[in-house]
Protein backbone atom coordinates (compact mmCIF):
# COMPACT_ATOMS: atom_id res chain seq x y z
CA UNK A 1 0.00 0.00 0.00
CA UNK A 2 1.44 3.23 -0.79
CA UNK A 3 2.01 5.77 1.96
CA UNK A 4 3.09 9.45 2.17
CA UNK A 5 6.36 10.55 3.59
CA UNK A 6 6.76 14.23 4.70
CA UNK A 7 9.70 16.05 6.33
CA UNK A 8 10.63 19.62 7.11
CA UNK A 9 11.08 21.92 3.57
CA UNK A 10 14.94 22.50 4.45
CA UNK A 11 17.26 20.95 7.67
CA UNK A 12 20.23 22.61 8.39
CA UNK A 13 21.80 20.72 11.54
CA UNK A 14 25.27 20.26 13.27
CA UNK A 15 27.36 22.66 15.24
CA UNK A 16 27.20 26.48 13.57
CA UNK A 17 23.52 25.58 12.10
CA UNK A 18 22.37 28.67 12.86
CA UNK A 19 24.73 30.64 11.30
CA UNK A 20 24.90 28.31 7.93
CA UNK A 21 20.89 28.98 8.08
CA UNK A 22 20.51 32.84 8.56
CA UNK A 23 20.10 33.76 4.93
CA UNK A 24 17.08 31.67 4.33
CA UNK A 25 15.17 33.85 6.42
CA UNK A 26 15.43 36.71 3.83
CA UNK A 27 13.46 34.87 1.53
CA UNK A 28 10.72 33.97 4.45
CA UNK A 29 9.33 37.05 5.04
CA UNK A 30 10.12 40.91 6.03
CA UNK A 31 9.16 40.60 9.87
CA UNK A 32 9.10 38.16 12.19
CA UNK A 33 7.30 37.29 15.36
CA UNK A 34 10.14 35.12 17.13
CA UNK A 35 7.97 33.07 19.42
CA UNK A 36 9.56 32.65 22.61
CA UNK A 37 9.88 32.05 26.61
CA UNK A 38 12.02 33.87 29.32
CA UNK A 39 14.85 31.13 29.84
CA UNK A 40 15.59 31.49 26.31
CA UNK A 41 15.55 35.23 26.69
CA UNK A 42 17.81 35.17 29.84
CA UNK A 43 20.02 32.76 28.75
CA UNK A 44 21.23 34.72 25.51
CA UNK A 45 20.05 31.92 23.40
CA UNK A 46 17.06 34.64 21.62
CA UNK A 47 19.91 36.89 21.34
CA UNK A 48 21.61 34.97 18.72
CA UNK A 49 18.35 34.31 16.60
CA UNK A 50 17.94 38.41 16.67
CA UNK A 51 21.42 39.01 15.36
CA UNK A 52 20.65 36.37 12.71
CA UNK A 53 17.62 38.50 11.55
CA UNK A 54 19.40 41.69 12.43
CA UNK A 55 22.23 40.36 9.58
CA UNK A 56 19.77 39.78 6.79
CA UNK A 57 18.13 43.12 7.61
CA UNK A 58 15.05 41.50 8.91
CA UNK A 59 12.60 43.40 11.34
CA UNK A 60 10.96 41.48 13.79
CA UNK A 61 9.18 41.58 17.43
CA UNK A 62 9.65 38.74 20.31
CA UNK A 63 6.89 37.05 22.17
CA UNK A 64 8.10 35.29 25.46
CA UNK A 65 4.48 35.31 26.44
CA UNK A 66 4.84 30.83 26.50
CA UNK A 67 5.08 29.74 29.83
CA UNK A 68 4.87 26.14 30.19
CA UNK A 69 3.27 24.27 28.18
CA UNK A 70 0.83 26.03 25.41
CA UNK A 71 -2.68 26.94 26.09
CA UNK A 72 -4.97 28.66 24.08
CA UNK A 73 -4.63 31.35 26.05
CA UNK A 74 -0.99 32.12 25.06
CA UNK A 75 -1.82 31.61 21.79
CA UNK A 76 -4.73 34.38 21.68
CA UNK A 77 -1.83 36.37 23.09
CA UNK A 78 0.49 35.41 20.59
CA UNK A 79 -2.04 35.74 17.54
CA UNK A 80 -2.70 39.30 18.67
CA UNK A 81 0.99 40.57 18.76
CA UNK A 82 1.65 38.96 15.41
CA UNK A 83 -1.61 41.17 14.08
CA UNK A 84 -0.96 44.17 15.48
CA UNK A 85 2.63 44.46 14.33
CA UNK A 86 2.06 43.21 11.02
CA UNK A 87 4.29 40.37 11.02
CA UNK A 88 4.24 38.20 7.84
CA UNK A 89 6.75 34.62 9.05
CA UNK A 90 7.00 32.95 12.35
CA UNK A 91 10.70 31.86 13.91
CA UNK A 92 10.40 29.67 17.02
CA UNK A 93 13.09 28.96 19.33
CA UNK A 94 12.69 26.57 22.12
CA UNK A 95 11.54 23.38 23.31
CA UNK A 96 8.33 22.11 22.28
CA UNK A 97 6.80 24.59 23.84
CA UNK A 98 7.70 27.51 21.71
CA UNK A 99 7.21 25.43 18.42
CA UNK A 100 3.99 24.47 19.42
CA UNK A 101 2.91 27.64 19.89
CA UNK A 102 4.49 29.02 16.78
CA UNK A 103 2.48 26.17 14.21
CA UNK A 104 -0.83 27.36 16.68
CA UNK A 105 -0.15 31.06 16.10
CA UNK A 106 0.58 30.75 11.96
CA UNK A 107 -2.50 28.45 11.92
CA UNK A 108 -4.89 31.04 13.66
CA UNK A 109 -3.19 33.86 11.47
CA UNK A 110 -3.96 32.22 8.12
CA UNK A 111 -7.48 30.56 9.32
CA UNK A 112 -9.36 32.20 11.69
CA UNK A 113 -11.86 31.19 14.55
CA UNK A 114 -11.84 29.68 17.32
CA UNK A 115 -8.34 27.16 18.04
CA UNK A 116 -11.43 24.69 19.81
CA UNK A 117 -12.67 24.49 16.16
CA UNK A 118 -10.02 22.45 14.39
CA UNK A 119 -9.29 20.12 16.57
CA UNK A 120 -10.78 16.57 15.35
CA UNK A 121 -10.12 18.08 11.60
CA UNK A 122 -7.02 17.66 8.85
CA UNK A 123 -5.59 21.33 9.03
CA UNK A 124 -5.44 22.65 5.52
CA UNK A 125 -5.14 26.86 5.47
CA UNK A 126 -2.27 28.92 3.84
CA UNK A 127 0.10 29.12 6.46
CA UNK A 128 2.78 31.50 6.75
CA UNK A 129 6.50 30.61 6.88
CA UNK A 130 7.95 29.13 9.99
CA UNK A 131 11.32 28.05 10.84
CA UNK A 132 11.39 26.38 14.29
CA UNK A 133 14.92 26.14 16.78
CA UNK A 134 14.95 23.89 19.08
CA UNK A 135 16.72 24.01 22.55
CA UNK A 136 15.50 20.53 23.41
CA UNK A 137 16.56 17.10 22.16
CA UNK A 138 13.54 15.28 22.35
CA UNK A 139 10.01 16.76 21.06
CA UNK A 140 10.89 16.66 17.61
CA UNK A 141 8.31 19.20 17.20
CA UNK A 142 10.42 21.18 14.25
CA UNK A 143 9.94 17.69 12.31
CA UNK A 144 5.86 16.96 12.70
CA UNK A 145 2.75 18.02 10.90
CA UNK A 146 1.02 18.57 15.12
CA UNK A 147 0.73 20.97 17.89
CA UNK A 148 -0.32 20.10 20.97
CA UNK A 149 -2.47 23.31 22.63
CA UNK A 150 -4.34 23.06 25.84
CA UNK A 151 -7.98 23.80 26.03
CA UNK A 152 -8.21 25.85 29.80
CA UNK A 153 -12.09 25.84 29.44
CA UNK A 154 -12.51 22.17 28.95
CA UNK A 155 -9.13 20.90 30.48
CA UNK A 156 -7.77 18.58 27.64
CA UNK A 157 -5.06 19.04 25.75
CA UNK A 158 -5.71 19.43 21.83
CA UNK A 159 -4.10 17.21 19.21
CA UNK A 160 -4.19 19.57 16.46
CA UNK A 161 -2.83 18.09 12.89
CA UNK A 162 -2.13 18.86 9.37
CA UNK A 163 0.26 18.47 6.89
CA UNK A 164 0.65 22.52 6.81
CA UNK A 165 2.28 22.57 10.43
CA UNK A 166 5.42 21.33 9.31
CA UNK A 167 7.69 24.24 9.71
CA UNK A 168 9.33 25.41 6.23
CA UNK A 169 12.68 25.70 7.46
CA UNK A 170 14.20 23.30 10.81
CA UNK A 171 17.39 24.59 12.03
CA UNK A 172 19.37 22.03 14.62
CA UNK A 173 22.21 23.51 16.04
CA UNK A 174 23.61 21.83 19.46
CA UNK A 175 25.12 25.08 21.16
CA UNK A 176 21.07 26.06 22.29
CA UNK A 177 21.19 22.31 23.65
CA UNK A 178 23.78 22.92 25.91
CA UNK A 179 22.13 24.78 28.05
CA UNK A 180 19.59 22.27 28.78
CA UNK A 181 19.59 21.20 32.87
CA UNK A 182 19.78 17.60 33.19
CA UNK A 183 16.09 17.07 34.31
CA UNK A 184 15.07 18.71 30.63
CA UNK A 185 17.50 16.60 29.04
CA UNK A 186 16.53 13.51 30.60
CA UNK A 187 12.58 14.27 30.35
CA UNK A 188 12.77 15.43 26.78
CA UNK A 189 15.21 12.81 25.93
CA UNK A 190 13.11 10.00 26.93
CA UNK A 191 10.30 11.73 25.28
CA UNK A 192 12.23 11.05 22.57
CA UNK A 193 12.65 7.28 23.00
CA UNK A 194 8.95 7.51 23.18
CA UNK A 195 8.10 8.67 19.73
CA UNK A 196 10.55 6.50 18.23
CA UNK A 197 9.51 3.17 20.28
CA UNK A 198 5.96 3.83 19.30
CA UNK A 199 6.69 4.89 15.82
CA UNK A 200 8.08 1.54 15.30
CA UNK A 201 5.66 -0.62 17.08
CA UNK A 202 2.22 1.38 16.02
CA UNK A 203 0.05 -0.25 13.39
CA UNK A 204 0.64 2.70 10.82
CA UNK A 205 4.70 2.47 10.96
CA UNK A 206 6.20 2.03 7.35
CA UNK A 207 9.17 1.56 5.72
CA UNK A 208 10.71 4.76 6.06
CA UNK A 209 9.42 5.59 9.50
CA UNK A 210 11.01 2.53 10.44
CA UNK A 211 14.41 3.17 9.35
CA UNK A 212 14.28 6.91 11.43
CA UNK A 213 12.74 5.22 14.67
CA UNK A 214 15.51 2.13 14.45
CA UNK A 215 18.49 5.16 13.72
CA UNK A 216 16.81 6.94 16.46
CA UNK A 217 16.43 4.13 19.37
CA UNK A 218 20.11 3.50 18.80
CA UNK A 219 21.28 6.90 19.48
CA UNK A 220 19.40 7.41 22.43
CA UNK A 221 20.88 4.73 24.35
CA UNK A 222 23.86 5.25 23.18
CA UNK A 223 24.10 9.27 24.01
CA UNK A 224 21.24 10.35 26.59
CA UNK A 225 22.75 9.02 29.52
CA UNK A 226 26.08 10.91 28.33
CA UNK A 227 24.25 14.06 27.31
CA UNK A 228 22.58 13.45 31.22
CA UNK A 229 25.80 12.78 33.19
CA UNK A 230 27.83 15.61 31.36
CA UNK A 231 25.78 18.30 29.33
CA UNK A 232 28.77 19.81 27.91
CA UNK A 233 29.56 16.72 26.03
CA UNK A 234 29.12 18.30 22.73
CA UNK A 235 28.85 15.13 20.73
CA UNK A 236 26.57 13.79 22.86
CA UNK A 237 24.25 16.69 22.51
CA UNK A 238 24.80 16.11 18.63
CA UNK A 239 23.56 13.17 18.23
CA UNK A 240 20.71 13.89 20.96
CA UNK A 241 19.50 16.42 18.88
CA UNK A 242 19.66 14.52 15.62
CA UNK A 243 17.87 11.68 17.68
CA UNK A 244 15.26 14.03 18.72
CA UNK A 245 14.89 15.01 14.98
CA UNK A 246 14.72 11.30 13.25
CA UNK A 247 11.98 10.10 16.16
CA UNK A 248 10.23 13.22 15.06
CA UNK A 249 10.11 12.51 11.55
CA UNK A 250 9.19 8.63 12.88
CA UNK A 251 6.14 9.18 14.29
CA UNK A 252 5.26 12.28 12.35
CA UNK A 253 4.41 8.83 9.57
CA UNK A 254 3.75 6.61 11.49
CA UNK A 255 1.60 8.64 14.28
CA UNK A 256 2.15 7.18 18.55
CA UNK A 257 0.30 5.02 20.34
CA UNK A 258 -0.64 4.17 23.92
CA UNK A 259 2.13 6.28 26.06
CA UNK A 260 1.09 9.60 23.96
CA UNK A 261 -2.77 8.77 24.57
CA UNK A 262 -2.28 8.63 28.05
CA UNK A 263 -0.02 11.51 28.49
CA UNK A 264 -1.89 13.90 26.88
CA UNK A 265 -4.29 13.70 29.70
CA UNK A 266 -1.98 13.59 32.78
CA UNK A 267 -0.64 16.79 31.80
CA UNK A 268 -3.60 18.28 30.85
CA UNK A 269 -5.23 17.91 34.30
CA UNK A 270 -1.99 17.73 36.65
CA UNK A 271 0.46 20.21 34.52
CA UNK A 272 3.06 18.06 34.57
CA UNK A 273 5.55 18.38 31.41
CA UNK A 274 4.78 16.38 28.70
CA UNK A 275 8.37 14.74 28.43
CA UNK A 276 8.24 13.59 31.67
CA UNK A 277 4.75 12.38 32.18
CA UNK A 278 6.28 9.92 28.78
CA UNK A 279 8.67 8.89 31.08
CA UNK A 280 6.87 7.93 33.95
CA UNK A 281 4.32 5.96 31.41
CA UNK A 282 7.06 4.74 29.72
CA UNK A 283 7.26 1.08 31.54
CA UNK A 284 3.34 0.40 32.07
CA UNK A 285 2.55 1.17 28.70
CA UNK A 286 4.91 -0.37 27.02
CA UNK A 287 4.70 -4.06 29.06
CA UNK A 288 1.53 -3.87 27.92
CA UNK A 289 2.14 -2.98 24.52
CA UNK A 290 4.71 -5.66 24.17
CA UNK A 291 2.84 -8.91 23.79
CA UNK A 292 1.33 -7.44 20.52
CA UNK A 293 4.36 -6.89 19.05
CA UNK A 294 6.89 -9.35 20.59
CA UNK A 295 8.99 -9.09 16.77
CA UNK A 296 9.34 -5.42 17.18
CA UNK A 297 10.63 -4.80 20.67
CA UNK A 298 13.26 -8.11 20.17
CA UNK A 299 14.51 -5.89 16.92
CA UNK A 300 15.06 -3.00 19.10
CA UNK A 301 16.56 -5.04 21.70
CA UNK A 302 19.28 -6.25 19.11
CA UNK A 303 19.56 -2.99 17.12
CA UNK A 304 20.81 -1.58 21.09
CA UNK A 305 23.06 -4.65 21.65
CA UNK A 306 20.91 -6.15 24.56
CA UNK A 307 19.75 -9.39 22.48
CA UNK A 308 20.94 -11.40 19.69
CA UNK A 309 19.77 -13.42 16.44
CA UNK A 310 19.89 -16.45 18.94
CA UNK A 311 16.97 -14.49 21.70
CA UNK A 312 13.60 -15.51 20.66
CA UNK A 313 11.50 -12.87 20.19
CA UNK A 314 9.68 -13.17 23.19
CA UNK A 315 12.85 -13.28 25.38
CA UNK A 316 14.74 -10.35 23.46
CA UNK A 317 11.42 -7.72 24.27
CA UNK A 318 11.76 -8.42 27.55
CA UNK A 319 15.51 -7.66 27.26
CA UNK A 320 14.53 -4.79 25.77
CA UNK A 321 11.84 -3.72 28.36
CA UNK A 322 14.60 -4.13 30.97
CA UNK A 323 16.52 -1.58 29.08
CA UNK A 324 14.11 0.63 29.33
CA UNK A 325 13.62 0.36 32.97
CA UNK A 326 17.34 0.54 33.78
CA UNK A 327 17.62 3.92 31.42
CA UNK A 328 14.16 5.17 32.81
CA UNK A 329 15.80 4.56 36.78
CA UNK A 330 19.53 5.96 35.63
CA UNK A 331 17.82 9.27 34.90
CA UNK A 332 16.80 9.59 37.68
CA UNK A 333 12.77 10.10 36.65
CA UNK A 334 10.02 10.55 39.25
CA UNK A 335 7.28 8.72 39.98
CA UNK A 336 3.54 10.55 39.75
CA UNK A 337 4.26 9.94 43.96
CA UNK A 338 7.60 11.49 43.62
CA UNK A 339 6.67 14.52 41.86
CA UNK A 340 3.86 15.50 44.53
CA UNK A 341 0.61 14.50 42.55
CA UNK A 342 -1.92 13.43 45.12
CA UNK A 343 -3.33 10.13 44.60
CA UNK A 344 -6.90 10.40 45.53
CA UNK A 345 -6.91 13.51 42.97
CA UNK A 346 -5.32 11.37 40.25
CA UNK A 347 -8.02 8.56 41.07
CA UNK A 348 -10.69 10.91 40.80
CA UNK A 349 -9.80 11.75 37.59
CA UNK A 350 -9.15 8.36 36.27
CA UNK A 351 -12.14 7.68 34.15
CA UNK A 352 -12.19 11.11 32.53
CA UNK A 353 -8.27 10.57 31.44
CA UNK A 354 -9.07 7.52 30.29
CA UNK A 355 -12.01 8.88 28.04
CA UNK A 356 -9.87 11.63 27.06
CA UNK A 357 -7.13 9.41 26.08
CA UNK A 358 -8.92 7.10 24.00
CA UNK A 359 -10.82 9.78 22.15
CA UNK A 360 -7.34 11.09 21.16
CA UNK A 361 -6.75 7.75 18.77
CA UNK A 362 -3.57 7.35 19.73
CA UNK A 363 -3.93 4.08 21.83
CA UNK A 364 -5.68 2.19 18.91
CA UNK A 365 -2.55 2.36 17.12
CA UNK A 366 -0.64 0.42 19.96
CA UNK A 367 -0.47 -3.20 17.95
CA UNK A 368 -2.39 -5.18 21.20
CA UNK A 369 -6.28 -4.11 21.19
CA UNK A 370 -6.86 -1.89 24.03
CA UNK A 371 -10.20 -0.84 25.60
CA UNK A 372 -10.72 2.07 28.34
CA UNK A 373 -11.08 -0.15 31.18
CA UNK A 374 -7.66 -1.39 30.51
CA UNK A 375 -6.64 2.10 29.69
CA UNK A 376 -8.00 2.74 33.17
CA UNK A 377 -6.18 -0.14 34.86
CA UNK A 378 -2.99 1.20 33.35
CA UNK A 379 -3.53 4.76 34.96
CA UNK A 380 -4.15 3.06 38.85
CA UNK A 381 -1.20 0.55 38.00
CA UNK A 382 1.08 4.09 38.41
CA UNK A 383 0.57 3.60 41.87
CA UNK A 384 1.57 0.20 42.31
Amino acid sequence: MARDFIVPGQIVSGSGALELAEKKFGSMGKKALLVTDSVMVGLGNCAKVETALKNQGIEYVIFSGVTGEPTDTMIEAGLKMYKDEECDFLVALGGGSPIDSMKAIGMMAAGGGNISDYMGKVIDVKMPPMAAIPTTAGTGSEATKFTIITDTKRDIKMLLTGDVLIPNLAIIDPQFTMTAPPKITAATGLDALCHAVEAYTSRKAQTLSDTFAVSAVKRIFQYLPVAFHDGQNEKARVQMSVAALEAGIAFCNSSVTVIHGMSRPIGAMFHIAHGLSNAMLLKECLKFAVPGAYDRFADLARTIGKATAEDSDEAAAAKFMDAVEDLVKDLETPTLEEYGVDRKEFFDVIEKMAHDAMESGSPQNTRRPITEEEVEQLYRNLWD
